[in-house]
């Protein structure tokens, strides 16, 4: 590496384009290759000696292979300075070779902090080492590049005499690396800390992997333990081998199995139950080499769904059992699902003795039931006294015979099991389980099961009773429900329905008490604890009305939940009353979303009068900046910057407008298949290389009228919003169309008059939308975007512009299977399209020598203004406000032909600044200006229909034209 400072060298300036080449000169891909020399002793011209002393043979060679070899290349002198480079190298980094020829490498793409790594690796190719590598390069934006670099030696005839470097871009290579490192990265903590089970097994049953989850359901400390201690997990683990076999059928049968449930033995005996998910891994023979699936943990779920089908069968047994005798053999049935209940009894007390008796009892010690009098200081009694379930061990019923409430003589068991049977007016006795054998057999899960069947056993004996009652009681309550235009329900505690009337079940198509015994959750077909409804009438159930509103079955529902009281006072379960508000929630919607529409409308009008002033400024000193500079000057090229931005300023303002339909257009009759077609190349710039554009033209389609550069924002809205549909790509069709509506139209909600069309779709196959998310597409602000990405303002501005221009537009689309826009535009009889070169040169610009009264409130537009008349060749008189004016207007001693005046203003409008000044000086004309594009300005009363009218911003061109408009006026025919 050369001692110099790569910081402190001076870069040569490139020769002007110009130059033409001296004698003996070289000219490799139009590129001066220096002077061939033979005197030349500058190192720095060795290169250019040497492949000038090549001679005019190998020239054309070295242009055809820079020229065409798609790799870009650049060649260095021994100085590291730029001689020659290929196309595809001006493409990657973004230099032409005239503005770098001479200058060192690493000072135009080397990285602040790379300087030293560049030089050092140009010298080393210089050296005669080929060097590979991968690291950043700086392209001219500033934006860095990802690039695999080589560099060698520029040998020639033996000699080296520079170096040359040769560059790949791999920006997508490293990011599918880091992309694949953090899928990797995600996979490992998804499978390290995923709650479910995961594993890879043998078909012998020999675990290959398994996550520490499975680990924790199998009682196991780790994964590592579950792989040397499980050598066959049927033999091991399955409570029942023959479901291992099941499973082994089922899956080499179909390759896949989902939900497959079994049970296990845990490490330490315990019985849980799994539910798998998996599939079959095949090898290329065909061979299953091991399954591979996720295990979920759900003994919870199966002991769920065991106590609501126990439950469903003591209500289904209380409906359908004729004497107590047969209910009391149902409801034993339906426990020994849940729980061990070999052992069981009901304790009913007797009011009119004191003591209990014993409906139902089964025990395989005792062959009878005890008599009553046994049992008055008992277990039994205890529980009855106190009114709690609870768990009686040998441990607990020692303390309870220490405190004297049960009497020493009762042989205790193991575990024991007791819950008062609460009917709605009191208690009415005690159910009761127990084991001989083992201890501690009974949990709290079972306590709190059981305390739910013991209300159900104590309800239906009650029920029993009063079955008389209530059917009376419920034959005059559907009487009166069932006119009431609504849906009345009522549930139990545990959310199952036990009534559902009510006109309005018609519309939910349900017939009235269709649904009785259905739970809420099943109803509501879901399994969400916290849905509202379901949270709702739990709250109701604990004692809390609710009033709530929910959307079900294509209807809009306001409901209220009271809890459901029995006749002492405690809540068995809830009654609801939803009320069909469909339609009226649908009012509101209209009714916001014009509201919506008329804020943004409004906002919209304010912005533009605002704005448009700072970019009328700005805009108009730019152009005089650019008209005073020469061609070529660095400070034109920043003044071209400005216009530039004042210009994407303005389309901005115009957007906005556009979908408040409120912009003032510039409509001509076009043909907008001309229009997609010149529009090619930025459209499919626009959409990227993985979508397809097709386009499909109609013969002689119709002309319209429509303000073109309007259009032209619809196609590009409409594409990238289909390309933003498209994340991996796809195909876009734009197809042009005459079409022909007949009076059938009318009547269809898009109310599209009859007539002749100019059809223009734009399809994608991308993912599509669906019915709700359409209903609030072409509303401002509303998008599907992550954050950061839309702003919600793409097809309302389409709406807004087609709207504006007299069309329509259509949009049909359905999930994962793309999306349609039409816009259909009025034919337009008109023979010829206007064309766009509508510019006025300005150095044939009509100018004046007449008198013009000037009044802005806006200091920098005054300004402006002021100038622009001057070049025109006008007498200026201005004026801050209305006040002033009139004042210059009755003090001036000469003629003025004309005012120039802002609309809205402080203190005098320019209406009424206008009249009063033709009192003063008839016969004076008036020109308008503002930055208001609201159709309010001449329509509601800020100006008259007889106003001109000048749009801010206005260039000095558009200023002059109009005003020799407004003082010459063409005459009438």
């Amino acid at each position: 590496m050369s001692g110099k400072s790569v910081r402190n060298r001076k870069v040569k300036k490139p020769a002007p384009r110009s130059k033409r080449p001296e004698a003996g000169e070289t000219k490799i891909l139009g590129v001066s290759t220096g002077t061939s020399s033979p005197h030349s002793s500058d190192p720095k011209d060795t290169l250019q000696g040497k492949v000038g002393s090549a001679g005019s043979e190998l020239d054309p060679y070295i242009r055809g292979l820079m020229a065409n070899i798609p790799i870009p290349i650049v060649v260095l002198d021994l100085d590291r300075r730029v001689r020659m480079c290929n196309a595809a190298f001006e493409q990657l980094f973004g230099y032409e070779i005239q503005h770098i020829l001479n200058v060192e490498l690493e000072s135009i793409l080397a990285p602040p902090d790379r300087v030293v790594e560049v030089a050092q690796f140009i010298q080393r190719a210089a050296n005669g080492h080929s060097i590979r590598l991968r690291t950043k390069r700086k392209h001219r934006n500033g934006s860095l590049i990802d690039v695999q670099a080589f560099g060698a030696p520029f040998v020639l005839n033996g000699t080296t005499i520079g170096s040359f470097g040769m560059y790949e871009d791999i920006s997508n290579q490293r990011l599918a690396e880091d992309a694949q490192r953090y899928a990797e990265e995600k996979f490992r903590s998804l499978f390290e800390n995923a709650i479910e089970g995961i594993f890879q097994i043998t078909p012998e049953g020999r675990f290959l992997s398994a996550n520490p989850a499975l680990a924790r359901m199998c009682g196991y400390s780790s994964p590592a333990e579950v792989l040397e201690k499980v050598d066959d997990v049927g033999r091991v683990l399955y409570v029942d081998p023959r479901r291992r076999e099941e499973f082994k059928r089922e899956i080499e049968h179909r390759g896949v199995v989902h939900g497959f449930e079994y049970q296990i033995r845990r490490k330490d005996g315990t019985k849980i139950w799994l539910s798998k998910n998996a599939r079959a891994v095949r090898g290329e023979d065909g061979r299953i080499l091991h399954y591979e699936g996720t295990v979920e943990d759900i003994t919870d779920r199966k002991r769920s769904e065991l106590e609501r089908q126990a439950a469903t069968e003591i209500v289904r047994a209380v409906s359908v059992s004729e004497n107590l005798d047969d209910l009391l053999h149902s409801i034993h049935a339906a426990l020994k699902k849940v729980l061990y209940a070999e052992n069981c009894f009901i304790a009913l007390r007797e009011p009119s003795t004191g003591g209990f008796q014993f409906p139902f009892f089964i025990d395989q010690l005792d062959c009878a039931s005890p008599p009553s009098s046994a049992v008055e200081r008992s277990s039994v009694a205890y529980v009855y006294r106190t009114g709690q379930a609870m768990l009686i061990p040998r441990n607990r019923f020692d303390q309870l015979v220490h405190l004297g409430e049960v009497d020493p003589a009762e042989i205790p068991a193991p575990s024991w099991l007791g819950v008062p049977l609460r009917a709605p007016a009191a208690t009415i006795g005690v159910l009761v389980v127990q084991h001989h054998d083992r201890a501690n057999v009974y949990t709290e899960r079972d306590l709190e099961f059981l305390s739910s069947v013991g209300d159900q056993i104590a309800f239906a004996i009650e029920r029993k009773r009063g079955e008389e009652r209530m059917r009376e009681s419920e034959a005059r309550l559907r009487l009166l429900v069932e006119q009431l235009p609504a849906v009345l329900w009522t549930v139990d505690s545990n959310l199952r329905f036990t009534s559902a009337l009510g006109a309005g079940l018609a519309r939910l198509g349900l017939k009235p008490d269709q649904i009785v015994g259905m739970p809420l959750l099943e109803y509501f077909e879901t399994s969400d604890q916290t849905f509202l409804p379901i949270a709702a009438h739990r709250r109701a159930v604990s004692g809390e009305p609710v009033t709530f509103h929910v959307e079900w079955k294509d209807g809009s529902y306001a409901c209220h939940v009271e809890p459901l009281r029995g006749s002492g006072g405690e809540i068995v379960g809830a009654i609801c009353m939803a009320l069909d508000v469909t339609d009226r929630k649908q009012l509101e919607e209209q009714f916001r979303q014009a509201q919506k529409m008329e804020a943004v409308g409004r906002l919209a009008g304010g912005i533009a009068h605002d704005f448009n002033n700072l970019l009328m400024v700005i805009q108009g000193y730019a152009d005089l900046l650019t008209d005073r500079l020469p061609p070529g000057q660095v400070l034109r090229r920043n003044a071209e910057q400005i216009q530039m931005a004042a210009q994407r300023a303005t389309s901005l303002t115009q957007q906005l407008l556009a979908f408040s339909r409120k912009q003032m257009l510039a409509p001509k009759v076009l043909n907008i298949q001309a229009v997609v077609s010149d529009m090619g190349k930025i459209l499919r710039r626009l959409i990227g290389e993985d979508i397809e554009l097709e386009t499909s033209w109609e013969k002689d389609l119709w002309l319209v009228k429509a303000d073109r550069s309007q259009i032209e924002q619809v196609i590009m809205n409409l594409a990238v919003n289909a390309r933003d549909a498209m994340p991996h790509g796809g195909r876009l069709t734009i197809e042009t169309a005459n079409v022909e509506l007949d009076s059938s139209f009318a009547s269809t909600p898009s109310v599209l008059a009859p007539g002749k069309y100019a059809m223009l779709a734009v399809t994608d196959n991308g993912c599509g939308m669906d019915a709700k998310t359409q209903a609030h597409v072409f509303e401002p602000f509303f998008t599907t975007k992550e954050k950061g990405r839309g702003t919600g303002l793409g097809l309302a501005t389409v709406y807004g512009i087609v709207k504006q221009s007299g069309g329509y537009v259509w949009v049909y689309s359905e999930p994962a299977h793309g999306t349609t826009f039409k816009i259909y535009l009025p034919r337009i009889e008109e023979e010829t399209p206007a064309g766009d070169s509508d510019r006025i040169d300005s150095r044939s610009l009509p100018r004046g020598t007449e008198m013009v009264l000037l009044v802005e409130d806006e200091k920098g537009v005054r300004e402006l203004a002021r100038e622009y008349l001057e070049m025109s060749g006008y007498a200026v008189i201005e004026a801050e406000d209305g006040h002033t004016a009139l004042e210059l207007a009755a003090m001036h001693a000469g003629p003025i032909h004309l005012v120039l005046t802002d609309v809205v203003m402080p203190g005098i409008s320019g209406r009424e600044l206008a009249e009063r000044i033709v009192n003063i000086r008839p016969g004076i004309k008036v020109l308008y200006m503002s930055g208001y594009t609201d159709q309010a300005i001449v329509h509601h009363g800020i100006l008259g229909s007889e106003g001109v009218l000048l749009q801010k911003p206005f260039t000095l061109a558009t200023l002059a034209a109009k005003l020799r408009e407004v003082l010459i006026p063409e005459p009438v025919a």
